[in-house]
């Protein structure tokens, strides 16, 4: 099997979770009992933890031989924690053990980029196919649990997900190639991995890069936390919501595979803040609770405001990065884009969602309009210039 195809097929097993979580956790939460703020909170406290624990995760993914056997580990730990999940044992014990769950299950893109971007880089393919592979995936498990959410209980949620990491630990072992942390052949020791992470914090354009991608990234949260429910109370049901979210991902999915001679004309700087500039357009209109017509060019745009932006802060954090903290560095940018940033978003979100519905995604403007003034700044730094 080509390796463009196995890795297309791990990001798939990946995403096809993801796109049950990612829109749906929140009505499976809300099962149960949870007001919006609750579910803010709930969501929020392990993007919050991120800024600590995607880093920490990465250099401890970094002390194995190779780098597919931390992700073999994660992706067991994390079935093991979706399943505690189902204990019915209260609020408490569901935000500690879905805080387990989601740091673990949120590292495993970053680590896995890491592998398929060097591969791109050394055979000559496009990152964008296996990836894009991994957004179709999320659709399968958008449009299939809407369409179950249709007619049975949120409790298919939860086995959705446990069925779809289980199938990621396997596929970990069985698709992932055998490559090396380091060209050596031996991993670094954990002075050598923790100077690597130090370095980058240190490194003024390496975070503006990243927080400024992080901003519009983490400017989905209210988004993802609650355009479900803000649809719902519009009147659209789960199955609708689930083509719109499938819109989107398309969207998303033809940016990766038709637009590689053009992203790479342009280059990442002005992938970023062509991501900004959509993502301003998108959550203002968004706001003001357009029509179920008008949502679908809305949805569209996730192309700028998720793919474009993704794909520029991937670039730059490969360029700004080198072999031996390139986990690290994904991961800090992961975290910010899904940590830290999105947690503090996604806390006020539940707060908003509960005070003034759809209008909480003005919210989500201001945060793009501030990651847009960060992608300006680079514009002057001679290291991000074309080669």
């Amino acid at each position: 099997m080509p390796l463009t195809v196995r890795l297309g097929l791990f990001y798939a097993a990946i995403f096809i979770g993801s796109g049950v979580s990612s829109p749906y956790m929140p009505v499976w939460f809300a099962h149960h009992g949870m007001t919006g703020s609750r579910i803010g909170l709930i969501l929020s406290l392990p993007m919050l933890a991120r800024a600590a624990s995607a880093p920490l995760l990465a250099v401890w993914a970094d002390s194995f031989r190779l780098r597919r056997t931390a992700l073999l580990i994660l992706a067991v730990l994390v079935t093991v924690t979706y399943v505690l999940m189902a204990l019915p044992w209260g609020f408490a014990w569901q935000a500690v053990v879905w805080f387990a769950a989601s740091s673990m299950f949120t590292t495993l893109p970053p680590l896995t980029d890491v592998i398929t971007l060097r591969r791109a880089r050394v055979d000559g393919f496009n990152f964008g196919w296996p990836r894009g592979m991994g957004s179709a995936a999320f659709i399968v498990g958008n449009l299939g649990v809407g369409f179950l959410l249709t007619r049975g209980s949120p409790e298919v949620v939860l086995v959705w997900m446990v069925a779809a990491i289980a199938a990621t630990a396997l596929a970990a072992r069985v698709l992932l190639p055998s490559d090396p942390v380091l060209e050596e052949g031996h991993p670094a020791g954990l002075s050598d991995r923790m100077a690597g992470l130090s370095g980058l914090l240190r490194d003024p354009v390496f975070m503006t890069a990243v927080v400024s991608a992080g901003l519009i990234q983490s400017a989905h949260a209210f988004y993802y936390g609650f355009s479900t429910l803000a649809w719902k109370r519009q009147g659209i049901a789960e199955d609708m919501t689930g083509v719109l979210w499938a819109t989107g991902v398309t969207a998303e999915i033809g940016f990766l595979w038709f637009m590689e001679p053009w992203r790479r004309r342009i280059g990442p700087r002005n992938l970023l803040a062509l991501g900004g500039a959509g993502a301003i357009l998108r959550w203002t209109a968004l706001a003001f609770s357009p029509p179920l017509w008008m949502l679908f060019p809305l949805q569209a745009l996730h192309a700028l405001s998720y793919a474009a932006t993704f794909f520029a802060s991937l670039l730059l954090v490969e360029r700004l990065s080198t072999s031996r903290n390139a986990s690290a560095a994904q991961a800090i940018n992961s975290a910010l884009s899904g940590g830290v940033l999105s947690g503090i978003a996604t806390l006020f979100s539940g707060w908003l969602f509960d005070r003034t519905g759809a209008q909480g995604y003005l919210l989500m403007s201001a945060m793009s309009v501030a990651g847009l003034i960060g992608a300006f700044r680079l514009y002057g730094v001679r290291r991000l210039d074309p080669v």
